[in-house]
């Protein structure tokens, strides 16, 4: 990968801040919780309005499954080659509502709060201004740029990640505008994740007379959570935790059924192999139990290779010329759509959003001053990859 020239560009017209911050404040006021696919297209329609006005070739694909649509944006220069692929998801973990009471949308302290601004209608915004720059000076970025808008993001992308790598697979460089981190940090590697689903089915019986007849489902999950617990290696970066526990049907019957619900981080490929491999091997303790196992490796570790190291370099290069502070990286447990095209050997840089914090909470908030540099930051990486 040729590391690209850090020349100013004077033809890139001034970052208007003011109009960006108009836009993530119109995109956030649209709700948009992830499971809501009415909800999610609304703001799928401003996207798609934003990216139509700039005269790029749009494709809609349906959602599935009560999910939103998907949106791809081509530009109409650099014709079918290789080129840049940005993403950007349009969904929330906020429910209705959230913007009325628990979260409003307010400027505060040089902060935008609000349900998404973050998280990552911020970071979407961004990515539109930046090709908009493009359009109005009328220019063309050396290689093809390809903006992908998806719904589902927030609960694992479980309609949106064959879209993401079938485009990643066609394209030179991945650029995704989740968040910054950690002061005007970008992810250069994520965690991978694994989702597992375990029922226990036991025996039900009347809890005062007929106690020994019964084999608890209850107990036998309780078993379990501390053989998956004791996965956990805080040395090697592999989490485990049982985040969800259900059962029984009442206080004086031995319950019949119970469910937990377990969330594994995984920081490489080895890591994911064993773990998941004990995992689908778990055994009943009570062998009058019968276990129910479902799922499995959802998002593949996303590992920072060489390509990637170099187009953080890249990057780095860039943000000091436009005067940004160093533009260090880091690692995250957290994951994005990012972790399914690192995981091909696509380069891929994350965390190209707006910085702030508070991401699914009710302090979510961006920082205005990062609105400007960061647009910055994304024209020139889309002038300068070749």
């Amino acid at each position: 990968m040729s590391v690209p020239s850090t020349k100013p560009n004077a033809n890139i017209p001034e970052v208007n801040e003011a109009e960006i911050l108009a836009d993530i404040k119109q995109w956030a006021r649209i709700e948009s919780p992830s499971k809501d696919g009415v909800a999610v297209n609304r703001v799928v329609d401003v996207a798609e309005t934003a990216m139509e006005s700039l005269g790029m070739q749009i494709t809609r694909c349906p959602g599935r499954y009560g999910f939103g649509d998907c949106v791809i944006a081509r530009s109409p220069w650099g014709g079918d080659g290789p080129g840049i692929l940005i993403m950007a998801h349009l969904d929330t973990v906020h429910p209705h509502g959230t913007i009325d009471e628990a979260l409003k949308l307010e400027e505060r302290d040089g902060y935008l709060y609000g349900p998404g601004v973050y998280d990552m209608k911020g970071g979407a915004c961004l990515g539109v201004a930046a090709l908009r720059q493009f359009v109005r000076a009328g220019r063309e970025t050396p290689l093809p740029v390809t903006f992908l808008f998806t719904p589902d993001e927030e609960v694992g992308s479980p309609t949106s990640r064959n879209l993401i790598e079938e485009l990643g697979q066609v394209n030179k460089y991945v650029l995704v505008l989740e968040p910054g981190r950690d002061d005007n940090k970008v992810v250069t590697a994520r965690k991978g994740c694994a989702r597992y689903v375990i029922r226990a089915h036991g025996r039900p019986s009347h809890a005062g007379m007929r106690h020994q007849d019964g084999v608890s489902a209850v107990l036998e999950t309780a078993r379990q959570i501390g053989r998956i617990e004791a996965l956990t290696d805080y040395q090697t970066g592999v989490t485990a935790n049982v985040g969800l526990w259900t059962g029984g049907s009442g206080a004086n019957v031995r319950p019949a059924l119970a469910e937990i619900e377990v969330d594994i981080r995984l920081p490489d490929d080895a890591s994911a192999e064993a773990t998941c491999a004990v995992m689908d091997s778990l055994s009943p303790v009570d062998p009058e139990v019968r276990l129910e196992i479902k799922g499995g490796l959802n998002r593949p570790p996303y590992p920072k290779t060489d390509a990637i190291a170099a187009l953080h370099e890249s990057a780095k290069a860039l943000a000091l010329d436009i005067g940004m502070e160093s533009l260090e990286d880091t690692a995250t447990g957290g994951f994005s759509d990012g972790n399914f095209t690192a995981a091909l050997g696509i380069p891929t840089l994350d965390g190209l959003g707006v910085d702030g914090d508070g991401a699914h909470t009710e302090e979510e908030r961006l920082l205005i001053a990062s609105i400007k540099p960061r647009t910055q930051l994304i024209i020139r990486l889309l002038e300068t990859l070749e």
